[in-house]
Formats: C-alpha cells, sequence, structure tokens
C-alpha cells in the first residue's frame, strides 16, 4: 500500500529572497585618505596623510560646520601645502583634510556674454544662473604648437587714432600696456572694447581695487560694451590663489570663443598683480626670491599666461590680447615689466608727463612699437608712420632749446618742418573718449597730420602746446630770424 507522495518545499535564504525582489546594484566605494591639518603660517596650510597630487583641490572642515576650499601648492616630505581660496578665519589644529575627488570644471558658450564672473567661473552680477545651452567644459592648459600656428597678418580695427596710425595691432597679435597708477589704463581698455571690431571682448580685472571694478563695468565699459563682453573680477581682497584663477578662468573663456572660430579681443588689467600674486604664494611655502623679490617660479608662469593667446590653427579665430603691465614710479626696467616686454609682441607705453598735461590718450609714440606692423600694413602707410615719428622725436629732443628762444629757424630743416606740423601732430594723438576713429579714418588723418598743404592749423596756441611758428614770430621774446647765436 502506497501513501501519497510528500510536498517538496523549496527553502530560501533571506538574502535570496530579497535579491529576487529588488535589483542587484553594485556599489563602487573608493576610500580616501583623510588627513589633518597641523599648521598655519601667515597664507598657508600645512597637513600630513593626504594622498594628493599638485594642483588638486581639498576642503578643510571649519569649527563651525562647513568647509574651506584650498588647493595643493607644494610638498616637503610627508607635509603638504595648501593656499586657501577663502578666509581661514575659524580653522583649528587637527581639522580634517578630505581630498576632493570631483572637479566642477568651467563652462564657457555665448551664454557668457553680458555677464560678470568670479575666479571660479561663477557670476557674481545678480542676474542668475548662467545660460548653458551650447556650453562645454573646458579642458586643462593646453600648448600650441608654435609651428601650426596661423601667422599674423590681418590687421584689427581698435578703434584709437595713435594705435591704428602709429601703433597697428594684428589680429592675433600680443602687446602690453605699460604705465603707472592713474594715467588712464582703464579708460584706454574701456574705449577698445567699445570701439574694436572684434566678435567678443573677454575683459580680466586682477587685483584692481573693488571700486575700480564697479567703476569699470558700470561707466567705462557701459551697457552697449558689455553686451558682447564676458568680465572676469577679481578684486584685490581675493586670496591670491583666487586671483590666478581668475587669470586663467579669462583664458580659458578667450580660448573656447576662439575655438569657435570668431576673433577674440583679450584685456587682462594686470600681469603685474597676476605676478604678484604668484610671489605671494611662492615666498609662502618657502621659494628663494631671486630677481628684486620675485622667485623663479613667477618668470615662468608669464610665459605659459601669455603664450595661451594669439592665433591657432588655420582656419579658427584669434585672440588679440592687451595685458596691462605696472611700471612702478614708470620704471620701465622693473623686472616684471622687463620680462614682458621680452615675450610681447609690442608695447604701448603710457606717459605720465602727457597725462598730466590733459593729453589724452596719453601714448608715448616715441617708447611704444608695434612688432608686426610691417608685415599687415602697406609700405605707404609704414613709410609715413616712420617718418611721423621721426619729426616727433626731432621735436622733442629740441623742446627746451625752442622753449627759451634758445633755437634760429634755418638752422636744421627737419626741426624747422618739425616746428611748424608740431600742433597737427598734437591734434592726431589726441581723441575724445567717445569718439570711435577706425583704421582708414586713422590713416587718412596720419597723413593729414604730416602733409603741409593739409587744413590750416588751429590758432590761439603757442609752439610748446600746438602753434605752428612762423618765421615772423617770436619765441622767448626774440626775433628767431635775429637770433643766430644758438643752434640746434
Amino acid at each position: 500500500m502506497t501513501g501519497p507522495v510528500p510536498m517538496m518545499i523549496n527553502r530560501q535564504s533571506l538574502s535570496q529572497r530579497l535579491r529576487s525582489y529588488i535589483p542587484p546594484h553594485e556599489i563602487q566605494v573608493t576610500p580616501s585618505l583623510v588627513g589633518r591639518l597641523t599648521r598655519v603660517v601667515g597664507l598657508t596650510l600645512e597637513a600630513v596623510g593626504c594622498d594628493v597630487t599638485m594642483g588638486s583641490r581639498c576642503l578643510v572642515s571649519h569649527s563651525q560646520g562647513g568647509h574651506v576650499e584650498a588647493e595643493v601648492v607644494g610638498f616637503d616630505g610627508a607635509k603638504v601645502f595648501l593656499m586657501p581660496l577663502q578666509s581661514v578665519d575659524g580653522l583649528k589644529p587637527g581639522a580634517t583634510v578630505v581630498p576632493a575627488n570631483h572637479d566642477k570644471g568651467l563652462w564657457v558658450g555665448s551664454g557668457l556674454l553680458g555677464r560678470v564672473l568670479n575666479g571660479f567661473g561663477e557670476p557674481i552680477d545678480g542676474k542668475g544662473p548662467i545660460d548653458t545651452d551650447a556650453c562645454h567644459q573646458a579642458g586643462a592648459d593646453r600648448v600650441i604648437n608654435p609651428l601650426k600656428r596661423k601667422p599674423v597678418k590681418e590687421t584689427l580695427d581698435v578703434g584709437i587714432t595713435a594705435i591704428n596710425g602709429l601703433l597697428t595691432v594684428g589680429r592675433g597679435q600680443r602687446i602690453g600696456l605699460f604705465a603707472g597708477s592713474g594715467v588712464g589704463k582703464s579708460v584706454l581698455l574701456g574705449m577698445m572694447t567699445r570701439f574694436t571690431e572684434a566678435d567678443v571682448i573677454v575683459v580680466g580685472l586682477i587685483g584692481e581695487r573693488g571700486r575700480e571694478v564697479k567703476e569699470f563695468i558700470d561707466e567705462i565699459l557701459g551697457e552697449e560694451g558689455l553686451k558682447r563682453s564676458v568680465v572676469v573680477a577679481s578684486p584685490a581682497d581675493d586670496s591670491p590663489l583666487m586671483r590666478l584663477r581668475a587669470a586663467t578662468v579669462t583664458s580659458q573663456i578667450a580660448e573656447s570663443f576662439r575655438d569657435e572660430g570668431k576673433d577674440v579681443l583679450l584685456l587682462m588689467d594686470s600681469l603685474t598683480r597676476y605676478a604678484m600674486a604668484q610671489r605671494e604664494i611662492a615666498l609662502a611655502i618657502g621659494e628663494p626670491p631671486a630677481t628684486k623679490g620675485y622667485p623663479p617660479s613667477v618668470f615662468a608662469k608669464i610665459p605659459k599666461l601669455v603664450e595661451r593667446a594669439g592665433n591657432a590653427d588655420q582656419g579658427q579665430g584669434s585672440i588679440t590680447a592687451f595685458y596691462t603691465v605696472l611700471t612702478e614710479g614708470d620704471d620701465q626696467q622693473d623686472p616684471i615689466a622687463d620680462a614682458s616686454r621680452a615675450i610681447l609682441d609690442g608695447h604701448v607705453v603710457l606717459s605720465r608727463t602727457l597725462a598730466e598735461q590733459g593729453h589724452y590718450p596719453a601714448i608715448d609714440v616715441e617708447a611704444s612699437i608695434s612688432r608686426v606692423m610691417p608685415a599687415i600694413v602697406t609700405p605707404e602707410h609704414l613709410a609715413t608712420a616712420q617718418f611721423f615719428k621721426r619729426i616727433y622725436s626731432r621735436y622733442q629732443q629740441n623742446r627746451d632749446l625752442i622753449s627759451v628762444g634758445a633755437y634760429s629757424m634755418g638752422s636744421d630743416p627737419d626741426t624747422d618742418f618739425a616746428i611748424e606740423r608740431m600742433p597737427h601732430l598734437l591734434q592726431f594723438l589726441k581723441q575724445g573718449l567717445t569718439e570711435k576713429v577706425v583704421l582708414p579714418d586713422a590713416t587718412l588723418r596720419l597723413q593729414r597730420a604730416i602733409n603741409p598743404a593739409s587744413d590750416n592749423p588751429p590758432a590761439g596756441t603757442n609752439t610748446s602746446s600746438g602753434r605752428p611758428a612762423g618765421p615772423a614770430q617770436t619765441l622767448g621774446g626774440r626775433d628767431r630770424g635775429a637770433n643766430t647765436t644758438a643752434t640746434v
């Protein structure tokens, strides 16, 4: 007799049953070493126990919660040197230092036009978030093969008479603006942003006064100039690392527009403040000074920043860059000025003497030069500019003799001609703040300034300030024709 077949019960473990309900997920956890803060000296943070690389970011815990972002700037054995991007108030010994495994990156594109950003690339103008349509993430620093760069063969109209006529700028040129404080650098930059024919203007205000940043955006740049501009501002009260990052962000934004095939005008004010920020960091981590208090790393970073501008490959856009350089006490032999002059494609020098005389823009045409001008202008234009500089320089060499009446007319034909044409030369060099002079008009004015057959010069001024001297006029109370005792 056979009984009923017993029912087989399929027993499952709890884990098996849970897997049947929830799809499997593999969670990969990468453990990271957490260091601790051991020392804070000035602007430098020292930490141990961190597995980080040069240039990586770390988060230092704050006593009141939150964290302070810092960047790795050096090593000394097991010690890691960090430079904070924010205030270090509230940090305490033994605070945790966590490596940041993510990078925010920099989003660029047409949505940046008309916006003001900080060193992180974040908006600070209160206009809301940036429109990220058609934006992409900019990569790391790129090195362009110099043999693949498109040569500078085209002119760029900046709307300034003296620059267009005597110091013609080419597309892709890197030029320096050398001046002391208070001689009109910012005003000249603002005029170029409004008058230039470039597609996009990128302005970097590095280490300037906060009030000057506001004035530059509202008054000098204006609403019309801001529409096609991107402003990156890092005032003087920012950390030195933030100022360095702001300069890098400015170059990255300009590179992104250049990659799109656009002609970019890059204005960075100033290269000296950038060098000073690097000096603060280098001295804080123990790098010895080499030249007038500047460590060698400063002179290594300046060419890397400047070489990012210029032309790209054939078929791509260009970056025409103006870098302002502060010459302390109008000292043209300042180490930063000397190093910048050697790696730039020309320099425009602003004279304090001309500024004190009310001569704006205060461009010293004798001390200024454009290295690419012979390759981008016609031979006639180049010859006219050289002749202009020659007669202008001849007048300046004999200015003291002329002002005291010690020069006798007829002693030197070139000096006589310079005295006659000097008011026209000065009129050519001066320009109103709202006056735009395109390149063809500047060339025409240049020819008229040195052509004796041009219109009559303005009357009512003396020779030292702009009146041509006729034979019947007197200098220093003596008739020129009768004065035969002094010659040039």
